[in-house]
């Protein structure tokens, strides 16, 4: 179980980030790919300004900073595991410091498509040093609550058939050859993924939600979960609507 009050840090403190000042929610989808996580991220958004919040959501690889380097690389399948692990680690400090601590001081619900989790168990999976990555993530700061959307290695399977037709390079671990094709290879890294995410559920608090149900059936557990966070509504003010528009302008990027 995690040791510490939501919106602090897990280990190592962000410079300048004085925790008393964060009077927002921070909530974390989690789950392997293909899961299902975007879908439920985009209802949350709107159900939840619906009912009057500021909403800000981010994602993996979304940073002004590092983001578009993430996609190039991946471009020429020429990460390294290690590259990766520290890439993707510098594009969540650069959202963390620029976008979810700013919103949080604005009393805003961050929403964020996986968080340091993800990092952790993709590393893992590839073999990385665990207690290496998790001192390496430890400047994160711990969530409200983290939904971890599950499903079995043949549900994924199917959703990536019959709603893509085809496997992607990256969440088939193919950078890794797991197995000798892309459908061998996505199950085998698919399960590691699973697997590390699971070993995390307990220590870090998750709340495991069966993500092999339809997409309505998993938005009406979410909502209920979150309805008891108790979010505070903010004031609509020129700041808060222009940092909505700052989302909405990075989602359609």
């Amino acid at each position: 179980m995690r040791s510490k009050q939501p919106l602090q840090f897990y280990s190592e403190p962000l410079p300048g980030v004085d925790c008393a000042e964060l009077h927002g929610k921070l909530i974390v989808i989690e789950g392997p790919d293909a899961v299902g996580r975007t879908t439920q991220i985009a209802l949350l958004h709107q159900w939840l300004e619906q009912e009057g919040h500021a909403v800000l959501d981010t994602g993996m690889a979304r940073g002004a900073l590092a983001g578009k380097g993430i996609k190039q690389a991946k471009e020429g399948n020429t990460l390294g595991p290690i590259t990766m692990t520290l890439y993707y680690t510098t594009d969540f400090a650069d959202r963390l410091e620029n976008e979810i601590v700013p919103a949080l001081r604005a009393g805003f619900v961050v929403l964020t498509d996986r968080y340091i989790f993800s990092i952790m168990a993709r590393a893992i999976a590839r073999g990385e040093d665990r207690r290496w990555i998790d001192q390496v993530m430890g400047f994160g700061l711990v969530p409200h609550a983290v939904y971890y959307l599950r499903a079995d290695v043949k549900h994924l399977v199917s959703r990536v058939v019959l709603g893509r037709g085809a496997f992607d390079y990256w969440e088939s671990g193919m950078d890794m050859r797991f197995g000798g094709n892309m459908f061998d290879s996505f199950v085998k890294y698919q399960t590691k993924l699973i697997r590390a995410l699971d070993s995390m559920a307990k220590k870090y608090d998750f709340v495991t939600v069966d993500a092999s149900r339809a997409p309505d059936q998993i938005f009406c557990d979410l909502k209920q979960h979150i309805s008891n966070l108790e979010i505070r509504r903010i004031r609509n003010t020129p700041q808060i609507r222009r940092r909505r528009e700052n989302s909405n302008i990075a989602r359609a990027q």
